[in-house]
């Protein structure tokens, strides 16, 4: 069943706010427990490393959740994945933070990254189903800027809590804000189920339609890419600024990470440079710009020139990802919710991938190989997308591969 997009403007704006919104506090709890580790180890003692589980924990249950929970809202709805995925954070988030026991924390962190997993692959879906066609990299640039808002605010989010109460209060606040954002979710409008026959697991062999797509394997490699460079930047941005070079605090380095949302702010308006340069356009300078912007981090240590640098490589990272996840919607046509679930599995090993690089590099080489090697992963993923292919889904091939699904 065709979806029916929403046309009227205030209608439009009305649910852009609520699904920025509930994406923003939903993906921020993934960076949560960053500023947390080194007190969740004096608490409950444990060592740093098996403290960092708390992070890692969500992580893991958020990347493969999204894939799973992505093909399901093929079946069942995309509004209804979302609105099931917020009740279960409302539930599980004050549990832990009434937890004693550090083994209760890691595992209540996996359930509520599982249940959080729910929510990105539906709310993109519903986006490029709901929208018009010339308002969708629109909305989609918006998500997009909550995803990269989160990096950022759920970590001054948790730091300021810390400062005044005790670290419980972070999940128990969040408690009443997943309350909140459910009933949100509640006013958009009920999107329909592509997909209503065949059995339960019929859902997942669509899957293997991702590799029958001949770009769109290509553009998973700017998916990791995008996130290695990303992540690894706040990684190896920490180490850099607490080094006797700079000798800032923690807190300092929070401010100076914050700094890059003035360039995620042009998130938003991809949907008007698409329109008048085309996508794969606008996702090729979003990646030269983001190489560039890191590229240079390393070179002068000067404080302001690395801020500046900084948002540099955070505003081609904002054109670059809204623009990424549009064509892969294009592309996939039919498929375009699993495809796009399969990319937030893909990001979420990038961003399990590049702290490790990162640390490797800063270890082996310092923190200028650490920026260079990043950028060098850019430069490369900056050739994609010539090797991509915009074509009219084939109406043959989806009723064949509908109809092979149903027999299963």
């Amino acid at each position: 069943m065709i979806n029916k997009p929403v046309s009227k403007p205030s209608n439009l704006s009305f649910i852009t706010g609520i699904l920025f919104w509930c994406t923003l506090v939903v993906v921020s709890c993934v960076y949560l427990t960053i500023p947390l580790i080194t007190l969740f180890a004096d608490v409950f003692k444990v060592s740093s490393s098996q403290a960092a589980w708390a992070g890692s924990a969500f992580s893991l249950a958020f990347a493969g959740g999204g894939l799973f929970f992505g093909v399901l809202s093929d079946r069942f709805g995309r509004k209804k994945m979302m609105l099931a995925g917020l009740l279960l954070l409302t539930v599980i988030t004050p549990l832990i933070g009434s937890v004693s026991s550090f083994y209760w924390l890691v595992g209540l962190r996996a359930l509520q990254g599982l249940a959080a997993s729910m929510f990105p692959p539906s709310v993109l879906a519903y986006a490029m189903e709901m929208f018009p066609i010339k308002r969708r990299v629109t909305i989609i640039g918006f998500i997009s800027t909550a995803f990269l808002m989160a990096t950022i605010v759920g970590q001054i989010y948790s730091s300021y809590i810390v400062l005044y109460m005790s670290w419980s209060y972070a999940f128990y606040i969040l408690f009443v804000v997943y309350f909140i954002s459910t009933i949100l979710i509640t006013f958009i409008p009920k999107d329909k189920t592509q997909q209503s026959n065949g059995s339960f697991f019929s859902a997942f062999l669509r899957i293997g339609y991702i590799f029958k797509k001949k770009s769109l394997p290509l553009c998973y490699v700017i998916s990791v890419t995008l996130f290695i460079s990303l992540v690894g930047f706040f990684t190896t941005l920490g180490s850099y600024l607490t080094s006797p070079l700079f000798g800032l605090s923690h807190q300092d380095i929070l401010w100076v990470r914050a700094v890059g949302i003035i360039g995620m702010i042009v998130s938003p308006f991809c949907g008007r440079l698409v329109a008048k340069f085309g996508v794969k356009t606008v996702l090729s300078c979003g990646l030269v710009l983001a190489a560039i912007g890191l590229g240079m981090l390393g070179l002068w240590a000067n404080l302001i020139f690395l801020v500046t640098m900084s948002v540099v490589f955070i505003t081609g990272i904002a054109m670059a990802l809204p623009s990424l996840i549009s064509l892969i919607g294009q592309i996939a046509g039919e498929i375009r919710a699993i495809a796009v679930s399969f990319h937030m599995f893909m990001v979420f090993i990038g961003a399990t991938l590049g702290p490790i690089l990162s640390i490797y590099l800063i270890n082996h080489g310092g923190h200028v190989l650490s920026f260079e090697v990043s950028a060098g992963l850019l430069c490369l993923s900056i050739i994609v997308p010539f090797f991509t292919r915009l074509e009219e889904p084939s109406r043959s091939y989806s009723t064949s591969s509908q109809n092979e699904i149903n027999k299963n």
